[in-house]
């Protein structure tokens, strides 16, 4: 079994992020959403605006983990044809450009019906580094997490506020790349959130892995990425971002990563 022998781009990105005592920042866009240009443009340029790690969300029609925004966003993309062959060329666009850390965000019905490991394979030959999967809980994941193992690739997990000790303890023990740390008990959405309630989970989950923590869900300003970054290793902004792309507002998106990369290098180091 490859238990991920080498180190991983997500890998080296945190260490080096550690290193330079700054807070990640993991941006989430839409794998064709407003378009499948749009979408490799602006992983890019996210990158370029301060973005360490993206998310490419994979269009699904029932997006269970996901609330307004992002289901918009991939209703727009199914309705302008996005595939999983479309999908792996966006991710090859990408890593012909690039070498920022990509993970696929999407749910397990695709990826069953794909073939699980050919997905992994599939996508992993693309350039793709990880996979998260809202819908499918640790103690279903095994098989999952036993096939990306053995391919040197990332299965990231998640917690929560409502998440049980013992859970946490299973999944930090076997966490990979980061962990997820959602915010609230809610869908993705920019809201205000009282980040102590996420924070305190995390202190307990340093216990149990030395694996980078990442905060997501509802983050959608500066000041909100600052509050959340100094409970975790870092923050991923999703709805924020991708709203603004699906209103054409392409400056404003990149213009919000870079104030939210200003504002956490100013707070944590530079």
């Amino acid at each position: 079994m490859k238990e991920l022998q080498k180190k991983t781009r997500v890998e080296k990105k945190f260490e080096a992020l550690r290193k330079a005592g700054r807070k990640g920042l993991i941006i989430y866009i839409t794998a064709g959403a407003p378009d499948a240009e749009t979408s490799v443009r602006a992983v890019l340029e996210a990158e370029k605006a301060g973005a360490d790690i993206v998310e490419l969300g994979i269009p699904f029609s029932d997006p269970m983990a996901d609330g307004p925004v992002i289901q918009s966003a991939s209703v727009r993309a199914l309705q302008q044809g996005m595939t999983t062959a479309k999908e792996r060329a966006i991710v090859r666009k990408i890593r012909a450009s690039s070498e920022i850390p990509l993970y696929g965000m999407g749910y397990i019905n695709q990826m069953y019906h794909y073939g699980f490991e050919n997905f992994v394979t599939d996508f992993q030959q693309a350039g793709l580094d990880g996979l998260i999967v809202p819908d499918v809980p640790h103690e279903e994941s095994a098989d999952m997490r036993r096939i990306c193992a053995a391919h040197g690739f990332h299965l990231t997990e998640f917690i929560t506020p409502g998440t049980t000790e013992a859970r946490m303890q299973a999944t930090c023990k076997d966490a990979s790349g980061f962990v997820y740390c959602v915010s609230n008990n809610g869908v993705t959405g920019v809201k205000k959130v009282d980040y102590t309630q996420i924070g305190a989970v995390c202190s307990k989950a340093r216990a149990c892995t030395d694996t980078p923590l990442a905060i997501g869900f509802g983050i959608g300003s500066p000041e909100a990425a600052v509050e959340a970054a100094a409970h975790a290793d870092a923050v991923i902004v999703g709805s924020a971002v991708v709203g603004r792309l699906l209103k054409g507002d392409f400056d404003g998106a990149m213009a919000l990563i870079r104030a939210m990369r200003e504002a956490l290098d100013a707070a944590y180091g530079s």
